[in-house]
């Protein structure tokens, strides 16, 4: 018979049926999602908190435990940043995309596959160790997992509006995706959440970084994901007012971008989201990963989080 005073017992009472409530609200939701891939992208920003990193690792386990297959594909941009000032190396933007030269790369290949994605897999073990889930450290370098060719941009010079080629350096542009290997994990009998980092190697053999928005795309386009998630560090897609845009068609990303209203980092988002629809992703999502329990709001609730793009 439980010791508690009667005012705490009823206390954990309501919060009991609270919790039986919310799950079993959910139940829809996670049989739609019954035994389907979701692409989940998870920013470097997001990733930045210890805290809400080990949170959201244990969401990915979850998801797995109830049938999902979660595919995490991480970024490590702030980490890379932040290793570069050490080394005293300058970092330059083109519309969101860093500029790499070889230095660069090397550095972005030791944060990347090395520390953030090590770092990432173990926290989903270690929230996994009960029912043993275990993360599993990939990089696109990995049995061919991603080929690339070397990205081209352009971008008008303000004052002649004349199209100027840009050269990213050593960034490149997923033209193959060979998913076996995660196929592989995902069908096998142990649980395997596979955790890739977005590097990728050109038919030369030479290395490239990726951005990691266009990687998880690309992925989730392979897979034909049921959903692709871009967990980042903002509410979402914002208007012209500065509105979070609850839902939208890939038409509306569309103008977003060629109005202006979509600047820096959230073009090649919208970008990477919209070649994935076009290719079979039922829908893409933009969220807040910094938000405690984010994912699961999204994909189990009614309301959801963020912006859906379909």
């Amino acid at each position: 018979m439980s010791k508690l005073p009667p005012k705490d017992r009823l206390k954990a009472l309501e919060d009991g049926l609270t919790a039986a409530k919310t799950l079993a609200e959910a139940l829809p939701f996670i049989q739609i999602y019954d035994r389907e891939i979701v692409v989940v992208k998870y920013g470097g920003h997001a990733m930045g908190d210890t805290e809400t990193a080990r949170k959201f690792a244990a969401d990915i386990v979850l998801l797995k435990l109830v049938g999902i297959h979660p595919v995490v594909v991480h970024g490590g941009g702030p980490q890379i940043s932040r290793m570069l000032d050490r080394a005293g190396v300058k970092s330059q933007f083109v519309d969101g995309l860093r500029v790499t030269d070889s230095e660069t790369m090397e550095v972005a290949e030791m944060v990347l596959s090395g520390s953030v994605n090590k770092e990432l897999a173990h926290l989903i073990t270690s929230e996994g160790r009960e029912a043993d889930v275990r993360g599993v450290g990939l990089s696109g370098k990995d049995a061919r997992l991603i080929t690339v060719e070397k990205a081209v941009r352009s971008r008008k010079d303000p004052d002649s509006m004349i199209e100027q080629v840009v050269d990213l350096g050593y960034v490149g542009e997923p033209c193959d995706v060979d998913p076996t290997l995660i196929q592989a994990l995902i069908n096998a009998p142990e649980d395997y959440i596979p955790v890739i980092a977005p590097i990728g190697v050109a038919e030369d053999g030479k290395t490239y970084n990726i951005n990691a928005d266009t990687a998880a795309g690309a992925i989730a386009k392979s897979l034909s994901a049921k959903r692709f998630v871009l967990l980042t560090d903002v509410a979402g897609v914002l208007d012209g007012n500065g509105e979070l845009i609850r839902e939208m068609s890939v038409d509306d990303a569309k103008q977003l971008i060629s109005s202006g209203v979509a600047t820096g980092g959230m073009i090649p988002k919208l970008e990477t989201c919209i070649a994935a629809l076009d290719n079979g992703v039922e829908a893409a999502v933009i969220l807040d990963g910094r938000t405690p329990h984010v994912l699961l709001m999204e994909l189990f609730t009614e309301h959801g989080a963020g912006t859906l793009i379909h």
